[in-house]
């Protein structure tokens, strides 16, 4: 399988993928190791997974560098990512003992009642390639904690950060036969749907993961689904400070080049304010620098697929030939690697694929609307339900809001957002099943009741 830089589209360096013959080997190594893994006691884990974390920022610029060649975001966001994934599993880390312990529900001269949290065995990660590090983490850093063997697949848009992935792992102290890496592409994937794995965890796209879930379906093991988002952001006409509101979303929308299940991708704006805003969200997508991922300050650059750009294309076509306007950008680049121009579109309509299909690139429309009911109704307005944000001076109008909208994250003045302390979950074609927080931790466990009698 060749590795290939999305910003020259060079070969970085070719790399041999698993077979049917050699995840059958790692399947037997983890099914080895895994009761020992269970066994060790959950502090211990926490602190292996700790060492981890401390590795990563050791080599915070060679596994940058790594990020940025095969995925091309820029490097100071390369880093960014990193620390950002790095805090999300200490919190993991330093809160695994409170609540994957075994708990006393109720204790009486006769009985005592408790609740203990076994781990699931062998669970797969099919993993993401937009964020490798952050959506990693969210998987396998919970699943390790709560004493499970894993076996990790990479996307192939981020192999070589998956491979470094496993190797500080190890380095940390976690067996090497207890996370073993599958590299390759979609037959790769296939295959480890037809293997014995006692959950699977995926994240990527709604059509991917419905594919997974029907197909691992028979065999009674959760099936957790991070999956696409259409995320609405509604503006408010009380908003105090318009243009940092234009700045932060047009942050949120375009952040990662717009690659992040929950980038904003569509925007509704109450019609008092709307025009004030479109100029200082404008002048804000005008100020970035776009360029190659390596150079210092840019904030624009390659896309990681260069499929992808045709799906813009004919978003924007489709939005321009049904009424919309394009104030910024709105075409491929010309030159070598994946670039395509950060585009604004206005007088966008729901009729438009770019107001209703997940864009996944820098490109966003933005709607006039009238009131707190008409935007309501136009968040609620698609087949996805990951995250809705509203910006508002009060906080009830936004709760009120947001109460109402279907989505398993609401923002109230910011987007974009995630925390390892609250649960990342989706909605319809958004997915099921949540990670992080205590919810995420106890994902990868089953519960068993004891009834003790004295």
């Amino acid at each position: 399988m060749n590795i290939i830089n999305p910003a020259t589209e060079e070969i970085i360096t070719t790399i041999q993928e698993d077979n049917e013959t050699s995840l059958s080997l790692k399947m037997e190594r983890l099914k080895k190791s895994a009761k020992q893994w269970a066994a060790v006691p959950v502090q211990t884990r926490a602190e292996i997974l700790e060492k981890f974390v401390s590795l990563l920022k050791e080599n915070i610029e060679e596994l940058a560098a790594i990020l940025t060649s095969e995925m091309g975001k820029p490097l100071q966001q390369s880093r960014n990512e990193i620390n950002g994934a790095g805090a999300k599993a200490t919190w993991l880390a330093q809160h695994a003992t409170q609540y994957l312990s075994e708990e006393i529900m109720s204790v009486s001269d006769q009985m005592t009642e408790k609740i203990v949290h076994e781990p699931l065995g062998i669970i797969c990660n099919i993993s993401a390639w937009n964020y490798p590090y952050n959506v990693g983490v969210n998987i396998f850093v919970p699943a390790l904690l709560a004493g499970n063997a894993v076996m990790y697949k990479p996307s192939e848009y981020a192999t070589l950060t998956g491979i470094q992935i496993g190797k500080y792992l190890v380095e940390a102290g976690v067996p090497e036969d207890v996370f073993q890496v599958a590299i390759g592409e979609g037959e790769v994937g296939r295959a480890l749907l037809d293997m014995p794995f006692n959950g699977y965890y995926f994240t990527g796209s709604y059509q991917t993961g419905q594919k997974i879930y029907q197909q691992v379906a028979k065999k009674m093991v959760p099936c957790v689904l991070e999956l696409g988002g259409k995320d609405p952001v509604y503006v408010a006409d009380d908003v105090v400070d318009v243009a940092g509101a234009a700045a932060g979303i047009a942050d949120g929308a375009f952040y990662n080049n717009g690659q992040s299940c929950c980038s904003v991708e569509r925007i509704y704006v109450q019609s008092a304010i709307y025009d004030v805003f479109v100029e200082a969200f404008v002048a804000e997508v005008n100020s970035w620098k776009m360029g190659s991922p390596t150079e210092d300050g840019v904030y624009i650059t390659v896309l990681s697929r260069g499929a992808q750009l045709e799906v813009l294309e004919n978003q924007v076509a489709d939005a321009v030939a049904k009424g919309a306007q394009v104030l910024v950008g709105g075409k491929r680049v010309n030159q070598k690697g994946h670039y395509f121009e950060p585009t604004v579109l206005v007088n966008v309509t729901h009729e438009m694929a770019v107001m209703r299909e997940e864009s996944f690139g820098p490109i966003i429309g933005i709607m006039r609307v009238e009131h707190d009911a008409e935007a309501v109704a136009l968040m609620n307005d698609t087949d996805y339900g990951l995250t809705a944000g509203v910006y508002s001076a009060s906080q009830q109008r936004a709760e009120t809001m947001l109460a109402q909208i279907d989505a398993g994250s609401g923002y109230w003045n910011c987007c974009d957002r995630v925390s390892a302390a609250l649960p990342w979950s989706g909605r319809g074609h958004s997915g099921f099943g949540s990670t992080l927080s205590e919810v995420g931790l106890r994902a990868f466990t089953k519960p068993k009741a004891y009834h003790l009698r004295k």
